[in-house]
């Protein structure tokens, strides 16, 4: 059964919004730390934090008797897409690449959700979603080059862009396992439920892979913890806005509108982290900031035009 999304009314505009401002901090952040944690143990101590948090409210969802479990198979697969693999594959990609080709790369995502709603989900890819693309792509470009189109020939890509690669194909599915999910009302409907479920089976993941990371088994990473305020502070973002906030705000726009159309938000996340850069770095916003917004909002406009 082919997913019918609604208009983009301005409510849910805000709500994807907010995604993608606090993921371009959590890339600043896990960049900040790289040298004091390892990428795949950030990633299972967010989201024990997270989980933590969420506990007081979402505890019920986790009871024999709670209808998630008929659906485990369902929830253990959004478990490891978006909790295991994508921000796991993200932080390892930002040890051996920089941040312009992680984004870069990253910025494929409403090429990869449009192709697997087509392929996967019968969806029918309009002439309008296509030049959307195009348009939000090239925003995001011109952030990434500053302005100098040719800065773009001496991008060269590593083994950290393969991972961040990976990590938008996990995104993508993730993001059509959302509008399509089975779930029962009762934990579809409550988004502290809803995410619970998620992370109940994720952590199971992270913790395996942070396991095999301390293991030696993934030879990637120097397995070492620096505690201090910095680092304490770092897991406090992260558990609290990419993952928390993030994934609620991300959840309910894509069950409004759509993986392809939500997509398209997700592309103003490097031009947030470009922004968010020049602030820390004291230097004030170009021209090519306001076009690139321009032409990534323009993108969003034409994709989600009736």
């Amino acid at each position: 059964m082919s997913f019918v999304p609604h208009a983009l009314t301005p409510r849910t505009a805000a709500l994807l919004l907010v995604p993608p401002l606090l993921w371009a901090g959590n890339a600043i952040v896990g960049r900040l730390v790289h040298d004091l944690i390892p990428p795949l143990t950030l990633n299972f101590l967010r989201w024990v934090l997270a989980f933590g948090l969420l506990m007081p409210i979402a505890h019920q969802v986790l009871r024999r008797s709670s209808p998630l479990w008929p659906h485990w198979k369902h929830y253990g697969l959004l478990g490891l897409l978006g909790v295991g693999c994508y921000n796991s594959l993200q932080y390892l990609a930002l040890q051996t690449s920089t941040p312009i080709n992680v984004t870069l790369v990253a910025s494929s995502t409403p090429v990869f959700m449009l192709a697997m709603g087509a392929i996967f989900f019968k969806q029918v890819v309009r002439k309008r979603q296509i030049l959307g693309a195009v348009l939000s792509i090239a925003g995001v470009l011109l952030v990434l080059c500053r302005g100098d189109w040719q800065a773009l020939a001496n991008v060269h890509l590593v083994i950290g862009d393969v991972f961040v690669l990976i990590a938008t194909v996990c995104w993508a599915w993730y993001s059509w396992l959302l509008s399509h999910t089975q779930a029962p009302t009762e934990v579809r409907n409550n988004w502290a439920y809803f995410l619970m479920a998620q992370m109940a089976f994720g952590l199971v993941w992270s913790g395996a892979f942070t396991a095999a990371e301390w293991a030696g088994s993934t030879g990637l990473t120097e397995v070492h913890i620096s505690w201090g305020w910095p680092l304490i502070a770092a897991l406090v973002y992260v558990a609290v806005g990419p993952s928390l906030l993030a994934y609620r705000c991300w959840g309910l726009g894509v069950q409004r509108v759509g993986p392809n159309i939500a997509s398209f938000f997700a592309n103003l996340t490097p031009v947030f982290a470009a922004t968010l850069s020049a602030l820390t770095l004291g230097e004030l916003p170009q021209v090519f900031h306001v076009a690139a917004f321009v032409m990534i909002i323009g993108g969003i406009v034409v994709s989600s035009r009736k």
